[in-house]
């Protein structure tokens, strides 16, 4: 009897152990973190550091991300922008640092939100006294529905352009270095 009780106690350590190592993963799972960059031909950067959520069934723009709200374009942690270059965003000026990204997304049209806030968790949005710019982006529609939210760059070497893409709609906007 000592033995089968000793086993069951050895089993329920062992389901224990591993529940806790498996929490954490599937949390994991529903956002991963991400990371994009771009390189340009003098070799200054723009890296972004953000968490991919996925659509699993839902309805992403007008319902889970809200028109005419800020978003933090991704999910979990806020989506950060480092760049070593002073660039030129949709034509405006951001110095080289370190930036928080959100957009505020409409049926019509986005607008790219540059925040002098960093380091905070995705919501809420600090609000407009710490935006550094607003900058409209070009929004299109994608051919086939994408699972994953994405941020990727097309690099051409003296322009980076960032694309944000989920469900159908692709928003982007062009980075440049500022000379």
């Amino acid at each position: 009897m000592k033995s089968c009780a000793r086993n069951a106690a050895y089993c329920a350590v062992i389901l224990a152990a591993f529940l806790l190592h498996a929490i954490p993963a599937a949390a994991q799972v529903m956002s991963p973190p991400a990371k994009a960059g771009c390189k340009f031909t003098d070799g200054k950067t723009i890296k972004v550091i953000y968490s991919s959520p996925r659509m699993r069934g839902r309805k992403i723009f007008g319902d889970l991300v809200p028109y005419g709200e800020e978003w933090r374009m991704g999910a979990d942690e806020a989506t950060s922008l480092e760049t070593n270059g002073n660039l030129l965003v949709g034509g405006k000026p951001v110095p080289a640092g370190r930036y928080t990204l959100f957009a505020l997304p409409t049926p019509t049209k986005w607008t790219l939100i540059i925040s002098k806030k960093v380091g905070e968790w995705g919501i809420p949005y600090p609000g407009a006294q710490f935006d550094f710019a607003r900058i409209e982006m070009n929004v299109s529609k994608l051919d086939a529905p994408l699972e994953n939210f994405t941020i990727s760059f097309d690099e051409t070497g003296e322009s980076c352009t960032m694309k944000l893409d989920w469900e159908t709609t692709r928003a982007a906007i062009p980075m440049t270095e500022k000379k």
